[in-house]
């Protein structure tokens, strides 16, 4: 089934990269309910919803794709969910945001049944795509620091130094020297090793209490949107259109991204075109939509499987195994809801990732200015605006602007100028 001897493996190296993969990405159970509970929805429910779409996603990918890339709910994208759809709009509520999801990751689903999310892996010029990757990680890694009180809001600087002598501050920089110490020895599963000892040294400087226990039954999460019609009325009457279409454009741009870089990495491309694109593109649409029902923000194809492949992982085994840790991590609830009140445990795991990300700006070609500062503009503008859809924005703006002052735009793709116009109208016509 999933053709180990013609993808040169073994049941125990695909097995060993799927514990890899899953021992790197599963700080998402923890992040993403601290991450979307800023914006109201219950803890529980995050977490439970976060492991249906987890599991959905990424057991497609293996049974329909047979590829050894993980989907889970993206990071940056629960953060636009949280903080720019939901904290900064007083009258959407997290309810009426999933409503917009629902409609994204149907829209998601249709296109994944195109041809058009496969020409649009052709199409995105490369150095937008690594500027994409960047700037969410510097978002992310942002986050981290104001999470822990490490970076604090000033009122003429915009942002300064924190007071380091807080509790959460020097758990926060015990936690990141730990677990970056342990990267750079090249263990397996640091990040989540490292989570594992800061909350260790949590628990005995008596910040880290477990007043329910360790393990418990999962919980059966509410279903926040009820159908298609219910969501579509919800968009209407709010005017989400442009949160729908920021989740559309982050989602296609962040998961076709990844997955032609894991995808390269592991040697599964064939020139530029990823073979079986349509199964493995839908494997994020469908966990998108399922996600949505019960309670989380988008999904997206995760940078962090790298580590599963560097590990051997090849096929949709890798994946699978991913799968079954995800469900058997539905039981630990208690000690992750213990957990999630001391950012300083998860703010170390943000911090390296986003520092991850960022190395895609050596990429870029930084000596011709009409690549460079398109990509420029993206990872600048993502964590001052706090926003990642404004961030690809202007990217996706600014390059055929400098491509056809350079006499350039026979080299932009048509699709480039038609998001280009919608980015602009959206920028300047539509709430953001």
């Amino acid at each position: 089934m999933f053709k180990l001897r013609e993808n040169q493996t073994t049941v125990k190296t695909e097995v060993m990269a799927g514990i890899t993969t899953f021992l790197t990405m599963v700080y998402i159970v923890i992040v993403n309910p601290i991450i979307l509970s800023d914006a109201g929805v219950p803890f529980d429910q995050v977490f439970i919803a976060t492991i249906i779409a987890t599991v959905v996603g990424t057991l497609w990918m293996a049974l329909f794709a047979n590829y050894p890339i993980a989907i889970a709910p993206g990071m940056g994208l629960n953060a636009y969910f949280a903080y720019s759809v939901v904290g900064t709009n007083p009258n959407i509520t997290y309810e009426i945001a999933f409503s917009a999801v629902l409609i994204a990751g149907l829209l998601f689903v249709i296109l994944s049944l195109t041809p058009f999310r496969e020409k649009l892996i052709e199409a995105i010029p490369d150095n937008l795509k690594h500027g994409i990757t960047a700037g969410i990680g510097l978002f992310i890694a942002f986050i981290g620091l104001r999470l822990t009180g490490i970076i604090t809001a000033h009122p003429s600087n915009l942002v300064t130094l924190g007071d380091l002598h807080s509790p959460q501050a020097l758990l926060a920089l015990i936690g990141l020297a730990i677990t970056i110490i342990l990267m750079a020895l090249n263990v397996n599963g640091a990040l989540f090793i490292g989570m594992i000892i800061t909350g260790i040294i949590a628990y005995f400087s008596d910040l880290l209490k477990f007043k329910d226990g360790l393990m418990a039954k999962p919980a059966i999460p509410d279903i926040i949107v009820m159908n298609p019609l219910t969501a579509t009325g919800d968009v209407i009457q709010y005017g989400l259109y442009a949160v729908v279409f920021s989740f559309l454009l982050v989602t296609i741009f962040d998961t076709t991204g990844t997955m032609v870089g894991v995808a390269q990495q592991a040697g599964l491309m064939k020139g530029k075109k990823l073979p079986r694109a349509r199964q493995a593109l839908l494997a994020d649409s469908v966990a998108t939509s399922v996600g949505a029902v019960f309670g989380t923000s988008p999904t997206s194809a995760y940078i962090e499987s790298s580590s599963g492949v560097a590990a051997g992982g090849r096929t949709g085994l890798t994946t699978l195994t991913v799968s079954i840790l995800f469900i058997l991590a539905a039981f630990f609830g208690p000690l992750v809801g213990a957990v999630s009140g001391i950012s300083a445990i998860t703010a170390p795991a943000l911090i390296i990732v986003g520092s991850l990300m960022i190395g895609s700006i050596t990429h870029i070609k930084w000596n011709e200015l009409d690549e460079a500062f398109p990509a420029f503009l993206i990872i600048l503008s993502m964590p001052l605006t706090s926003s990642i859809a404004t961030g690809i924005a202007l990217g996706f703006i600014s390059y055929p602007i400098l491509k056809v002052a350079k006499g350039k735009w026979r080299e932009v793709h048509p699709l480039v100028y038609i998001f280009a116009v919608l980015f602009f109208y959206q920028l300047a016509f539509l709430p953001h």
